[in-house]
């Protein structure tokens, strides 16, 4: 099961916290993945289809909980993806009218509402009973392991953009892109992916957010750690390489042979150990010497093979 479907799932299951929040919750369900059919005054079929058992359970059983409607069940397999999909028809029916008004598709004149229904807001927990209703019928979460990405797909900017600041006043800020004529509403943030699915009672979905936060951590702080020691391996590689063209320098100019008895040391001690650390040939000397050491000995070979290469006047 990918991680959307177990969110979805999750989130099918949570208990409403009034007994408005389920048609809260329906009403999201029937405006984010339902069709309207017009058959004239008084005449409508409502259809719901999807992938999604969640959304298909959700759909019948707070169909006949809230609207005690009749509805037509069938689940047919694509041929093409091998995948389930289910088909939710609430036909044509005396009350169903009235159901589209209460769940606010339609207003009192029976006209589409563009927006979101604001009868149903009203209360703190059935606004979050909306979203997730949303989120469960057209959500997809990316999975944590990989990049952190919510969506819902919607139609109707207005309906969109309502979407996305009913997501914000539960303190996670939401984004509307448009998409092929369709709209979605986004967010994008690691901590806000993991705020709304918390607010929306998903602590189950909420947890495999955190460990995989915390497997991403781990592996980030591993190779931040294997970037700095592969860049200081490069750094000592290359320092050591120019103290090595030095030396050879030195002796080109015929200034090996007269050189102190510490300058002497420290070019065969470098020669010996090209692939050392200022610090590490330090210790391997005897008896041991400091970093600085070793630099000031560097600084004094570089003024004399200066002074040799500088032209005679």
């Amino acid at each position: 099961m990918s991680f959307t479907a177990e969110v979805r799932d999750e989130l099918a299951r949570v208990d409403p916290a009034c007994s408005y929040c389920d048609v809260s919750t329906l009403a999201a369900l029937v405006r984010v993945c339902g069709t309207i059919t017009y058959g004239g005054p008084g005449h409508y079929r409502l259809q719901v289809a999807t992938e999604t058992g969640a959304v298909a359970r959700t759909m019948i059983g707070l169909t006949h909980k809230v609207l005690k409607l009749r509805t037509e069940f069938t689940v047919r397999r694509s041929v093409l993806h091998k995948a389930r999909n289910y088909l939710i028809v609430l036909p044509d029916q005396p009350q169903l009218g009235k159901a589209l008004v209460l769940l606010g598709v339609l207003d009192r004149s029976l006209a589409l509402v563009p927006g979101l229904p604001a009868h149903l807001l009203r209360r703190a927990c059935c606004r979050r009973s909306y979203v997730r209703g949303a989120l469960i019928a057209g959500g997809f979460i990316a999975d944590p392991k990989g990049d952190f990405h919510l969506e819902i797909a919607v139609s109707g900017e207005q309906y969109a953009r309502e979407l996305a600041e009913l997501i914000g006043e539960l303190g996670v800020r939401a984004r509307v892109n448009r998409r092929r004529g369709a709209y979605a509403v986004y967010v994008k943030s690691a901590d806000d992916v993991r705020r709304l699915l918390e607010v929306l009672g998903a602590t189950r979905s909420v947890e495999e957010i955190d460990a995989a936060r915390r497997v991403k951590s781990v592996k980030n702080d591993v190779n931040r750690r294997i970037n700095a020691e592969m860049a200081n391996q490069v750094r000592t590689s290359e320092a050591a390489q120019l103290q090595l063209d030095l030396i050879d320098k030195a002796e080109a100019l015929g200034l090996l042979d007269g050189l102190s008895p510490a300058l002497k040391s420290f070019c065969a001690l470098r020669r010996a150990y090209p692939e050392l650390s200022l610090r590490e040939l330090g210790a391997a000397s005897v008896p041991p010497l400091s970093k600085s050491a070793l630099y000031h000995r560097i600084q004094r070979l570089e003024k004399l093979v200066a002074e040799a290469e500088a032209p005679k006047s």
